[in-house]
């Protein structure tokens, strides 16, 4: 299945003790790439999280962001008095070796963490519910990433219906052009009133037929896109393997362009390498 990097999901969850939400954002990038934010209860998570996204993906920069709001309590707030009881001896102790400095206020005490009491939660349920949202946003994610990816695949194949509408034409074209360079040839050396031996000019009607034969060229171009296909259909990730496909199409266009003698097959040649490169700057997108 051919997919692609760029994809987006988001899942919440509504709790009795509030709410959670994930948000997946991935785009395209050479290797697997995660990144994980994450509240400090859920922490404990992240080895299991990227096991996951290891185990679904294999490129891609992937962006994990999860928020959790807990809901209102309705009880007063309760201070945590051993804790502010250590504080204020710390307090005394650091007065006592650096001289008296300004007291702690109220406010102040009560913004340090873990002062007032947060209503109480069964953090593993709430753990293991925010892991099953991810996986749901997970699979979310990578079904964005197939249809994606099949659009994609889409306009790849446009690409290579139309090189090899250009591959048949030259084909077709290929022998009325060596005719036609051949007889060019005999029309010059007339008019210099040349003669050559016939075995000279046997050798450089070879000379000219080699020189202008794109056969193996075209032919090489058919296979590339024969194996762009297979690769298409295949279900492992398959964008590395399809960048370098275009590499050798590439490679042929650039040949089939210096072995030109006419206009018309200097021209299929640049139209090919302007479908490689739409096909190039499409792939760049798949995993």
């Amino acid at each position: 299945m051919t997919r692609s990097m760029t994809a987006f999901a988001r899942q919440e969850q509504v709790l009795d003790t509030g709410t959670l939400s994930w948000e997946i954002r991935s785009v395209n990038q050479r290797y697997l790439d995660p990144h994980l934010r994450l509240p400090d209860q859920f922490r404990a998570l992240e080895p299991k999280l990227r096991d996951q996204l290891r185990n679904n993906l294999t490129r891609g920069k992937v962006e994990c962001h999860l928020r959790w709001h807990p809901a209102q309590q309705d009880s007063q707030m309760q201070v945590n008095a051993d804790l502010v009881a250590q504080l204020n001896a710390a307090a005394d102790q650091v007065n006592a070796i650096v001289g008296p400095t300004r007291q702690f206020s109220a406010l102040e005490v009560l913004q340090w963490p873990g002062v007032l009491a947060e209503q109480s939660v069964d953090l593993a349920a709430l753990q293991a519910s925010a892991l099953n949202l991810f996986k749901q946003s997970l699979k979310e994610l990578i079904d964005h990433r197939e249809r994606e990816g099949q659009a994609l695949k889409e306009l790849v194949e446009q690409r290579l219906d139309a090189i090899l509408a250009i591959v048949a034409e030259v084909q077709a074209q290929l022998p009325s052009i060596l005719e036609n360079q051949r007889q060019n040839l005999r029309d010059k050396l007339q008019e210099l009133s040349t003669e050559l031996e016939p075995q000279r000019l046997e050798q450089e009607m070879v000379l000219l037929a080699n020189k202008a034969d794109v056969a193996e060229e075209l032919d090489r171009l058919t296979t590339h896109v024969q194996e762009v296909r297979r690769t298409l259909g295949q279900k492992q990730a398959i964008g590395r393997r399809l960048d370098f496909l275009m590499q050798e199409l590439n490679r042929e266009a650039n040949t089939l362009s210096s072995k030109s003698i006419v206009a018309e097959t200097t021209l299929s040649a640049v139209e090919l390498k302007v479908l490689i490169e739409q096909m190039r700057e499409q792939i760049q997108n798949i995993e």
